[in-house]
């Protein structure tokens, strides 16, 4: 059995993982009126952005089975356009 959520529960889950971003980047701004270490900040931005990047994925993800799914015939070029965009605004390295 598949745990991939289906489209329509994904604006949900996308939702719920922005909010847990959300949670973690006031978390980072309390961290920097109470003057923490540099190193922990910059480690729990780096948890946030990835959580985003995530947000990001997932929808390109859906974005593409639904089009394939639904028979889209552009669909490669619907889905190269959109990981170009994401790409130009992410990055994604290690």
């Amino acid at each position: 059995m598949s745990t991939q959520k289906t489209t329509a529960e994904l604006p949900e889950q996308l939702i719920t993982r922005l909010k847990r971003a959300e949670g973690q980047l006031r978390g980072v701004q309390r961290m920097l009126d109470e003057g923490e270490e540099c190193k922990r900040i910059l480690t729990q931005l780096a948890a946030v952005k990835s959580a985003v990047d995530q947000v990001g994925l997932l929808l390109i993800t859906d974005r593409l089975r639904s089009c394939v799914a639904g028979g889209g015939t552009d669909c490669v070029d619907a889905f190269d356009d959109a990981v170009a965009t994401f790409l130009r605004h992410a990055t994604l390295s290690h």
